[in-house]
Order: structure tokens, then C-alpha cells, then sequence
């Protein structure tokens, strides 16, 4: 069977192009493949480190651009952090409620993540005054989720749009404690108010719809943290004043970037891909469920623990997929997945529906939108939702240009589909795959032979 042809072409405004090829005969994908850092912890870990008293090895950090933001933010703030690389980076923390205010404006680029989390430390240092910012996408998403909290709690915060929009402006302050019910079970919420809580007397819970990932309350225990969760209240709480303490992180494989890779081996004819050293915490094992829903062979193997988080290898196999419905609990623990999931449900039998995944359009694009519009565009049959997607799957998929909105999970989601899709398919502004997965097309190339 003859590989896909597979090019990645500069152009003159430094955008690229992804150009995939597929032969008459189709294609089949085989090999085992490493994935990079999970983004979620390789952020935290930063981000304890340098908060914490003494030094901080990070072992498997991703080497994304959202990584690189975080550690230049707290670099900006006195901490000490090596160069940034897989095999181990050293954090010197400046102990609790020491960040230093920064000469210049703090500049989170694409991160929602870093600009999210980072405005809980930020309000809750007394007397220092911050500026931050990040790129034109993430300048025009949502802040208000985690400003309006933290206002509860006393904070003093100003941007554009009531104070919903970065560029932001903090002025550290003596913070209260506050038991927040939060209206969407998010991650970032949640872990911002936690971080603000830390230097915060007292005791200070959040409480969501559902239950998001819980890699916040994982490490920040690790680190010495007083961190306690109710899951029957889906409740979490925080007591203030405790120092964190450097400690040895080692970043599993992301689960995120994983999904791209179970993805094709479920839909693509003849293949089999072993996944390895990817993170299986219960709250981000969404896209496992929902694949599982569809009829995907997928096997767990060699199942361990690694500092504190689940991790296995996984095995996925090609098979015919049918139709599910994702809704309600499941979404939050997956929705960065949706768009790759959206590629599956292309291929399965029958009409898939997803609902309550409102989120997705705050995201680095409006991913609900862009990627019934793409995948449209490849011939598939998707309907836009207000929530969601529905998509009636069985239609074969025709090569021709798309455009990944410079969003990263677009941008890999895309190339996936492509490689089911009779001739050229050419992927603009590919280079936002480097966000979160930087060796994505040459991981391509490899399994493609």
C-alpha cells in the first residue's frame, strides 16, 4: 500500500501549509509513537515550582508555546527556570506570595491556561501592580469566568469590555475567603480561585456543576498544599497560608494529543498504533468513554502510576465505528477532544450528536463553527448546534483546501480527517499545531512509513 504524500510549505507571511496526498489505494498508519508532555501539568508545574520554596525538577515537560509562556511570565516575577527541554528543567521558587512585579507588561501569548491561573497569584499579592496580556486570540476570549470570582474574593482588576477582555490590569490585594458555585465546570476556573486561595486566610471552596480534571488538586497536595474534595458535592477546598515545597514532577504523555492518534487508528483501514505513556487521569478519559461508545478497539496496557497520575499505553486498532450521543458529565472531561472526536463521528455509522459543549466556542477559535465549516468543506455532513454538533456520518470525504483558524486541535483534527479523504487536502496556517504538539507532522510521516 503506498503512503501518503505528506508536505509542510512556508509562505511569505511565515504561515504554513500542510499538504497531505492520499494515494488511490488509501492508507495505512502502524508503528508505536511518543507523545509530547501533558499541557495541563506542564503548566502547573511551572507554575508551582515557582511559587514554592526550593527547587523544582520537571521531568517530560511539553515543549509547546503555551509552556514557553508560562515560564517566561514567572520568569518575569524572579523565578529562576532552566532552559526549557523533555529530559529536565529546574525551577528555583521564590516561596509563597513572593512574585516580584515585573518591569513590563506580562504577555501570555496563546494560553488561556497561563493568563487564566496566573490572575488568581497576581490578585492575591498585596501591594504589586501587574499588566497582562496575550495574543489577538486570546485577547478576545472570555475573562470575566475568573475575574468576576476573584472580585468576590476582593481583588481589584480592570480591562476592556467591564473588565472581560485583556489586557488586564491587577493590583494585588489582601484577599477574603469565598465559596464560589461555579455555573461551568472548567478547569481553569476552578484552579484559579485555588491558587488565589493560597495565600488567602481561611477556607475557600468551589463548587461546580460537574467535575472537571483535577490536576490542580493533584499537585498542589504534592507540593504541600491543604487541598480536600467532596465528589459527592463535586466540591473542593483550599485552606490558605500553607507554604508549598520544591518537588519531582514527571509530566505523563497528554491525553490530548493522544486522541489524534486514536482517532486515525480507529478510522483508518488496516491500521494498529500503540500510544505510549499517556496520561489516564479518571477526569480528562473522556475521549476513551466516548470512543468506547463508538465501537473503537482500544486496549489499556501496561497500567502504572507515575508521581501521583494514572498512566498506560494505548493500543488502537481499526474498526468500524458507530454513532453515539455526548452530552452532559462527559464533555467537560473531554472538551478539548470534541474536534477530533467530530473526525471520528465523520466515519461512524449513523448520526452522532454532541450537546453541552457550549464551551468550545471560547475557545482558541470558535471550535464549534470552524470545524462543521472545515469538515463541510471535505464533504462530510455536519450541522451546527448552539451547544454542539450533529453529524451524519458514511459520506466520503473529497480533498481540498481548509483552514485551520490558527487554532491548534483544528490545525492536527483536520490532517487526521485528510488522511480519509481522496486526494489533496491543504491545511492553511498548520503551524498552530506547535501550541501544544510540535513534532505532530513529522509523527505523521513516521507512522505513514
Amino acid at each position: 500500500m503506498l503512503a501518503a504524500a505528506i508536505t509542510l510549505e512556508s509562505q511569505e507571511d511565515l504561515s504554513h501549509k500542510l499538504i497531505i496526498q492520499t494515494p488511490a489505494t488509501g492508507v495505512s498508519l502502524q508503528g508505536r509513537i511518543q507523545i509530547p508532555g501533558d499541557k495541563s501539568i506542564s503548566h502547573r508545574a511551572l507554575m508551582l515550582g515557582a511559587i514554592a520554596q526550593g527547587e523544582t525538577e520537571i521531568q517530560g515537560l511539553l515543549l509547546g508555546e503555551d509552556p514557553r509562556s508560562t515560564a517566561s511570565c514567572f520568569q518575569a516575577m524572579g523565578a529562576e527556570i532552566s532552559p526549557l527541554n523533555t529530559e529536565l528543567v529546574r525551577v528555583k521558587g521564590i516561596g509563597l506570595g513572593n512574585l516580584q512585579e515585573p518591569v513590563d507588561v506580562l504577555n501570555a501569548g496563546n494560553s488561556g491556561t497561563t493568563l487564566r491561573l496566573m490572575l488568581g497569584l497576581l490578585a492575591s499579592h498585596p501591594g504589586r501592580f501587574f499588566t497582562v496580556t496575550g495574543d489577538n486570540s486570546l485577547r478576545s476570549r472570555p475573562m470575566s469566568r475568573v475575574v468576576k470570582p476573584l472580585q468576590q474574593m476582593g481583588a481589584q482588576i480592570w480591562g476592556r469590555k467591564d473588565n472581560s477582555l485583556a489586557p488586564l490590569a491587577v493590583q494585588g490585594q489582601i484577599l477574603k475567603p469565598i465559596h464560589y458555585h461555579s455555573p461551568i465546570a472548567s478547569a481553569q476556573v476552578k484552579s484559579c480561585i485555588m491558587l488565589a486561595a493560597l495565600f488567602t486566610e481561611g477556607k475557600t471552596t468551589v463548587t461546580e456543576p460537574a467535575l472537571s480534571r483535577d490536576h490542580s488538586e493533584r499537585m498542589l497536595r504534592a507540593f504541600g498544599a491543604d487541598v480536600s474534595v467532596d465528589p459527592e458535592t463535586k466540591s473542593v477546598t483550599v485552606t490558605g497560608q500553607a507554604q508549598l515545597y520544591g518537588q519531582k514532577v514527571i509530566v505523563p504523555g497528554d491525553i490530548s494529543s493522544a486522541a489524534f492518534w486514536l482517532v486515525a487508528g480507529a478510522i483508518v483501514p488496516g491500521s494498529e498504533l500503540v500510544v505510549e505513556n499517556v496520561g489516564v487521569n479518571p477526569t480528562r478519559t473522556g475521549i476513551l468513554e466516548a470512543l468506547e461508545m463508538m465501537g473503537a478497539d482500544i486496549q489499556l496496557e501496561n497500567q502504572r502510576e507515575v508521581a501521583g497520575e494514572p498512566v498506560a499505553d494505548l493500543r488502537v486498532r481499526y474498526s468500524r465505528l458507530r454513532s453515539c450521543t455526548i452530552a452532559g458529565d462527559i464533555v467537560p472531561r473531554m472538551i478539548d477532544e470534541i474536534p477530533i472526536l467530530a473526525v471520528a463521528a465523520v466515519f461512524a455509522e449513523g448520526t452522532t450528536v454532541i450537546r453541552d459543549a457550549e464551551e468550545l466556542r471560547v475557545k482558541e477559535s470558535d471550535r464549534i463553527t470552524v470545524m462543521a465549516q472545515q469538515l463541510n468543506k471535505l464533504g462530510a455532513q455536519v450541522t451546527e448546534l448552539p451547544d454542539g454538533m450533529e453529524i451524519t456520518g458514511g459520506t466520503p470525504l473529497r480533498g481540498t483546501d481548509v483552514d485551520s483558524h490558527t487554532d491548534h486541535r483544528i490545525a492536527m483534527s483536520l490532517a487526521i480527517a485528510a488522511l480519509n479523504a481522496s486526494g489533496v487536502t491543504t491545511i492553511h496556517r498548520a503551524e498552530a499545531a506547535a501550541i501544544s504538539y510540535p513534532n505532530f507532522t513529522n509523527t505523521l510521516k513516521q507512522i505513514l512509513g
